[in-house]
């Protein structure tokens, strides 16, 4: 949640990507973020706080909190479970539109495969969604999904003057 705790889980993003630049060879181009629950709606916050410092976003069974405001395209794929009672299948769906609507991905979508669609947008940023029946599951077959998703996309350096 954006302003908890002084924003401690953002700085320590910070500090932990300052630390592996140290550290190892760093491609900033493409750096991602996934996380399941707690760590899908921190996903979410990234998105709205860090957008210029991943590449894409992987939430698995995630909402939007009311004080995070998606501002800027980014590539996304939204997991999620129509059973799940821990993180409202409804509240999911919110976080999806919110994030079709910062992508400027509104049309109908197109099958990607099995329980997939990908939504296009003309800025680049896609919504790609895994939408299955379970519950509040990490499903475990979803990981080689978005490395593939996260693979298609990188950051463009920003252009002289931008």
């Amino acid at each position: 949640e954006k302003g908890k705790d002084a924003d401690r889980d953002l700085k320590f993003v910070d500090q932990m990507l300052v630390s592996l630049r140290q550290q190892f060879p760093v491609d900033d181009s493409r750096i991602y973020v996934t996380g399941f629950s707690n760590g899908a709606n921190f996903t979410y916050l990234l998105w709205a706080e860090r957008p210029r410092v991943f590449a894409a976003y992987a939430p698995v069974a995630a909402r939007i909190l009311p004080s995070v405001h998606l501002k800027e395209p980014k590539p996304v794929l939204h997991v999620g479970g129509t059973a799940d009672h821990q993180i409202q299948f409804a509240d999911q769906k919110e976080a999806i539109e919110a994030a079709r609507r910062a992508n400027g991905a509104l049309g109908k979508g197109e099958a990607c495969g099995r329980y997939c669609t990908l939504y296009e947008s003309k800025s680049g940023a896609p919504v790609m969604t895994v939408i299955h029946g379970g519950g509040h599951i990490y499903p475990l077959d979803v990981s080689q999904t978005i490395v593939a998703f996260f693979k298609r996309y990188s950051l463009t350096p920003a252009s002289p003057g931008a």
